[in-house]
């Protein structure tokens, strides 16, 4: 059972597209390298099983809370200064998956780091 992937609408999309045609034409940079090697590996995973243990999948309530559906959040790494997150939401339609946001992980999930998560428009 595999999942469609959709960018949210214009952020995500436009930094995938962006990092899509930088290494197409050989123009990225490593720091962008690495983060496009990252996400496409996460996405791949995502796509065929949002479970898998490697993005270790969890619901964030207080995003879950501020946008009225659930918001899961994926790694692409971990232990790392600043590893990064993928946000994202199941839908709109069946067997689709929605990306809203691609941040660092949060220092101090107690103080309400997930208030200055910053996500796309949901679709």
């Amino acid at each position: 059972m595999n999942f469609d992937i959709r960018m949210g609408i214009p952020e995500m999309e436009r930094l995938w597209n962006e990092l899509q045609q930088k290494y197409r034409s050989g123009t990225i940079k490593k720091q962008e390298l690495q983060l496009y090697k990252k996400w496409g590996k996460a996405l791949k995973l995502l796509s065929s099983n949002p479970n898998h243990p490697s993005l270790q999948t969890h619901e964030i309530p207080p995003l879950s809370k501020r946008y009225g559906l659930k918001v899961w959040q994926s790694y692409l790494e971990n232990k790392a200064s600043g590893a990064m997150r993928m946000y994202w939401v199941y839908g709109p339609d069946q067997q689709e998956i929605t990306i809203i946001g691609l941040e660092p992980h949060p220092e101090d999930k107690k103080n309400g780091a997930y208030d200055r998560v910053s996500l796309s428009d949901l679709p």
